[in-house]
């Protein structure tokens, strides 16, 4: 028995001698290349390994195979399932739908020089405009699917338009805030191996609206000034609760109209309903959106950069660069006049709006441009 015991405790030695040594000479893959980590948005993870990277993107349940065309996967590896889908980086040539994906995105890249393909020219970039006037990106239909396939990559923020192969789910808009907004820029910077300016540019505008936001809560007076965000839609006049707007508000400083009020509706055909309703803004400090005779509160709206056929920079780049969006509020709610908005203009004094054209892009397409970056004191 003991020479049993003795066996055992020998085989025992070997097998975790051979296992250590395998251990060591089989270290775990060294990731080449700089690398993204997500700190905030939800809808996406990025995974990474010494020759390929994986997102897992919760806006259509896929996850896409990033592979490096330098590696001998590139060459023999495809998928197109209905959960998985394979891309070869950097991406040679790509296309975004542009009637429902904000494109400022690739201008803070420096990547508009790879950007073939836009499906509207109604875009408020300066310099996607001048890359299509120029002939660098062409006008392609949203449903030519064939023409789309010619594309390294085509992004769509509708995931229901999924009807391709190359077709990637790009959705910043379902966030829940502007910094997870925000962060879609590492997203976009796995695809063309842009991870260290993405990570600089979002480091540089989180940095800065904690700044602004910091200041927001320190500003003092004994109560917070009270904000009506409202809308029209089909005949009712209805307040704005999205998640990222009520961020905005809280962030720089101020709150919005009781919850009890806000989830009211108000028929604008109705005299009694609008009689409330203007009773209800007359009690707030601010008014925000699309409202142009109510007094005594300030009257704004963020439409003060448009691009072609009235295209509204809120929903480019305004989603990249939020720190500009909280930097106007911070000025609408807490007034010093020395500060010029960005995005937000005053009806009540009758501010006009900044039209976006190719003209104003001064830089080649392929240099990056730089976030604005606010004085915070």
């Amino acid at each position: 028995m003991a020479a049993v015991r003795r066996c055992c405790l020998l085989a025992a030695v070997l097998l975790w001698s051979a296992l250590a040594s395998a251990a060591t000479a089989a270290p775990a893959p060294v990731v080449a290349g700089p690398v993204s980590r997500v700190e905030d948005a939800t809808m996406f993870r990025i995974y990474y390994g010494q020759s390929f990277k994986v997102i897992k993107n919760s806006g259509d349940g896929k996850s896409y195979l990033l592979m490096q065309n330098t590696s001998k996967m590139a060459s023999k590896t495809k998928y197109c399932t209905g959960r998985i889908k394979s891309f070869v980086i950097p991406l040679a040539s790509f296309s975004v739908d542009t009637t429902t994906s904000p494109v400022s995105f690739f201008e803070l890249l420096g990547v508009l020089e790879s950007l073939k393909g836009i499906t509207s020219n109604q875009v408020a970039s300066q310099c996607v405009l001048q890359s299509y006037t120029s002939g660098n990106a062409q006008l392609v239909n949203r449903t030519d699917v064939q023409t789309l396939s010619q594309f390294t990559a085509h992004f769509i923020s509708d995931t229901d338009e999924d009807r391709g192969c190359n077709f990637a789910a790009y959705v910043p808009l379902e966030e829940g805030t502007p910094l997870q907004m925000a962060e879609w820029i590492k997203y976009l910077g796995t695809f063309t191996n842009s991870e260290n300016r993405a990570n600089a540019v979002y480091d540089a505008v989180k940095t800065n609206y904690l700044c602004l936001s910091k200041v927001a809560a320190n500003l003092g007076t004994r109560f917070k000034p009270v904000v009506a965000w409202i809308e029209f839609t089909q005949g009712m006049w209805t307040f704005v609760k999205e998640s990222y707007i009520l961020q905005y508000v809280t962030d720089a400083g101020a709150e919005i109209v009781d919850a009890t009020i806000t989830d009211k509706r108000f028929n604008s055909s109705d005299p009694e309903d609008m009689d409330n309703f203007h009773a209800i803004l007359c009690t707030v400090d601010v008014v925000i959106d699309q409202t142009y005779a109510l007094e005594p509160a300030d009257i704004w709206r963020f439409d003060k950069r448009i691009g072609a056929s009235g295209t509204l920079d809120w929903s480019d780049g305004a989603i990249s660069q939020p720190q500009l969006v909280l930097g106007d509020l911070i000025e609408i709610f807490f007034p010093t006049g020395n500060y010029i908005t960005i995005y937000f203009r005053n009806l009540a004094k009758d501010e006009g709006v900044t039209e976006i054209g190719p003209e104003m892009c001064t830089r080649s397409i392929s240099t990056p441009m730089d976030p604005i970056i606010l004085s915070c004191e």
